[in-house]
């Protein structure tokens, strides 16, 4: 749907203030690249590229981030998800190597030095604003310590910002839901898992500007207007985690692709396979589940568009690059799977958008190359002219934006720690798990932690190394590092997936673009068999994960 069909409802922020024919608004013609002096970074969490419009989604309303595809940006069309999930997706980002192959989930390392540390030392001002409750938690509690400033929105998801339920509450606007432990404990039988901090927090909402992401984008537009600086270089970080679980939005974005729903409403999600045909979830639930996701997606498109509005209003696109990325996608019953389950990275969760705005560059163009969010992290860093203290997994986007090349890497590797490793060229996909057992296993940290699993503490905290943990080096670094070997009676870290073992996949991307035939035996897979093993020795990955992989 296009702005001007909007303005019957409620009207994007960036079509109502900068209308056709602004000279603000309109990209124009330009004489070609220019190098930026200012980055804005957006990242939405969960984003589906599939139901974006300006990926041909037409299921949900995303008229702002389709008119910045259309006007202002170079949309790729071949980004794919590196370290997951969520904190080690924000690590390609923010510290430029892959993650996932040395630990599960956890905070910036003694040893590395993140985009925001280069950029303090360049005199670039940078500012987070984030409603990301992971970033301020055990795992990813200093990601944001760098930055010249952060503002950080309460009340999302796990974020314990109440104790108690608003007493005032009256059921608007946050209407009755569910709480967050409903699916385990009614359709799965596991009764400890308890509801969400969100179910607390909700109640205290007034109205659509008190909910987190409204509030984030708010809070970022206004430091657009009036804390960027005017003569020296800036980059503003906003770390957005709609339109991630719980999948709530007020009226008028609730109801609007699912408006006969009666009852409490599904806000949160199942993490689950086969849920409809096993009958754990009707496929009426699984419709409004995936209705409430879309309405919190477009909920958010509608505020980013005041962010794009407060550039405009500054003055800043000829000046500013502008990044819109996601850290993966999020399944809602595509293959009857949901949330994120441990099931190999299907495209609608491991291919991702990413839609790219540089001065000069003509918008509205496609860009075909392979690219993964390592790659972002290599980009921060060219725009403001740093160079890297370690080399990264990363190349720069700058060449591919500014049509100087059509290539920067010919393979893309990918995963969940202690699960699959995933390789691509482009246009074959293959996902190996492990080879006959889990093992070998080693964690590598120096900062112990797993991803915090509120409510289920006790159950999911990682015990502490023993004394078989050896110290070790990664790769470029001269600081020792804990690496704790991990036996098949041990507690493993959340996420670490048994189910991965002789669970081998492979698609033809081009050919079979739904992934249904597995061509995994074919004279096809030595090849992608190989292509992974000279990945994984690129970025120098412990030999361990080669012996688990079975490709050693």
């Amino acid at each position: 749907m296009g702005c001007a069909e909007s303005e019957e409802r409620q009207a994007p922020y960036y079509c109502r203030v900068a209308p056709p024919g602004d000279p603000k608004a309109d990209a124009g013609e330009a004489p070609g690249p220019r190098s930026p002096r200012n980055l804005v970074v957006l990242l939405l969490d969960s984003l589906n590229r599939h139901m974006l419009g300006s990926y041909g989604g037409t299921e949900f309303e995303t008229p702002n981030l389709d008119r910045f595809a259309r006007e202002r940006a170079v949309r790729f069309t071949s980004h794919v998800t590196g370290s997951l999930p969520c904190m080690p997706a924000r690590h390609d980002i923010l510290c430029g190597s892959l993650d996932f192959l040395w630990r599960p989930w956890g905070s910036i390392e003694v040893w590395e030095e993140p985009v925001t540390q280069l950029l303090r030392r360049a005199g670039v001002t940078t500012m987070l604003v984030s409603d990301h409750p992971h970033l301020f938690e055990v795992g990813g509690e200093n990601y944001h310590t760098d930055f010249s400033a952060w503002d950080y929105v309460r009340g999302h998801e796990g974020d314990p910002w109440r104790t108690y339920s608003d007493p005032t509450y009256i059921g608007a606007p946050a209407l009755p839901a569910c709480g967050g432990g409903w699916y385990m404990r009614e359709r799965v039988g596991f009764e400890g898992w308890g509801d969400r901090a969100y179910d607390r927090s909700r109640t205290f909402f007034r109205t659509e500007e008190d909910y987190p992401g409204p509030r984030t984008m708010r809070a970022a537009a206004d430091w657009l207007r009036h804390g960027a600086p005017d003569d020296d270089p800036f980059m503003l970080f906003v770390d957005e985690f709609d339109p991630h679980e719980p999948f709530d939005a007020p009226e008028p974005w609730l109801g609007r692709y699912d408006p006969d729903w009666e009852g409490e409403l599904l806000i949160w999600p199942p993490y689950d396979v086969g849920a409809v045909a096993d009958g754990r979830l009707s496929a009426r639930e699984g419709r409004h589940i995936r209705a409430n996701y879309g309405a919190k997606l477009s909920m958010i498109d509608h505020w980013v568009g005041t962010v794009l509005a407060a550039l405009g209003e500054r003055g800043l696109w000829d000046s500013t690059a502008v990044i819109v990325c996601t850290d993966h996608g999020h399944y809602l019953g595509e293959k009857d799977i949901w949330g994120k389950p441990g099931v190999m990275q299907y495209e609608p969760l491991g291919h991702i958008p990413l839609l790219v705005h540089w001065p000069g560059a003509a918008g509205g163009t496609e860009c075909d190359a392979l690219t993964t969010n390592v790659d972002i992290h290599a980009t921060m860093a060219d725009v403001f002219g740093v160079d890297l203290a370690r080399p990264g997994h990363g190349a720069s986007l700058a060449p591919l934006v500014k049509g100087e090349a059509t290539q920067i890497r010919s393979w893309s590797i990918g995963g969940v720690f202690g699960n699959w490793v995933q390789v691509t060229d482009g246009h074959r996909k293959y996902a190996r798990g492990a080879d006959g057992a889990n093992f070998p296993l080693s964690m590598w940290s120096n900062r112990w932690s797993t991803m915090p699993v509120h409510g289920l503490e006790d159950q999911t905290r990682l015990p502490p190394p023993d004394r078989r943990a050896r110290l070790d080096f990664m790769p470029g670094s001269d600081v020792p590092v804990i690496r704790q070997p991990f036996e098949p009676a041990d507690p493993l870290p959340f996420w670490v997936g048994g189910n991965t073992v002789d669970a081998h996949f492979l698609f033809d991307l081009d050919d079979d673009p739904g992934e249904s035939e597995n061509l995994v035996g074919t004279a096809a897979e030595a090849a992608m068999i190989e292509l992974l093993r000279v990945a994984l020795q690129e970025v120098e990955a412990p030999g361990e994960q080669l012996d688990r992989l079975g490709i050693a």
